[in-house]
């Protein structure tokens, strides 16, 4: 089945939830109404899309519907790719879970999960799976700072904002840079191992 066959058949299957495609560069994006989007896995899979190859999700930070759901889908019996995208509101984002479908779906929900907020109904076991549990911040999300938030983490990881000046991967180290990052060296020091 093509890319066209399976968006008429999407098309006539979602009616209104079916918000419309995209075509660029060869590649095809569905858009429709995530309340839509385990009908229309299901009817992806039927189709011969038989991998979820990813999905992940997108922060459009002050825009109405801040969060955009991205899927990418694949049949191996034609070698297409088909994206699905949808939008989600709130500040805590609710969308329908895949992993009954697909089951690569749990451990990708539960990253967009944790690091973007979104949440997955009927998700047999979502909670985070890079942060540690009690997390109170999603990293990914724009309004997230880059050096970081402050929190009363203790011990468990650094309490307060890691500095913007200096990293592992510079040559000389900022004045917090090398209490805090190991791999930071002085210039002299970095010459002295070059020798």
């Amino acid at each position: 089945m093509t890319n066209a066959e399976a968006v008429e058949r999407l098309r006539a299957s979602l009616g209104e939830r079916f918000q419309g495609v995209d075509e660029f560069r060869g590649e095809t994006t569905v858009r429709i109404d995530l309340a839509a989007v385990e009908e229309t896995a299901k009817l992806l899979k039927e189709m011969g899309y038989r991998t979820l190859v990813d999905l992940t999700a997108i922060d459009h930070w002050g825009e109405e519907a801040r969060f955009e759901m991205v899927y990418h889908f694949f049949s191996p019996d034609s070698g297409m790719l088909l994206r699905l995208k949808g939008r989600v509101e709130g500040e805590e984002p609710l969308v329908p879970s895949l992993a009954a479908v697909f089951a690569t779906a749990n451990w990708q929900e539960r990253e967009a999960f944790d690091m973007m907020g979104i949440r997955f109904a009927g998700h047999p076991d979502l909670r985070r799976i890079l942060m540690w549990e009690e997390y109170p911040f999603y990293p990914l999300r724009k309004d997230f700072p880059l050096e970081g938030k402050a929190s009363d983490a203790g011990g468990e990881a650094f309490s307060r904002p890691a500095p913007m000046d200096g990293g592992p991967y510079v040559t000389q180290p900022a004045k917090e840079s090398g209490r805090r990052e190991p791999h930071a060296h002085p210039a002299d020091a970095l010459q002295e191992e070059n020798r």
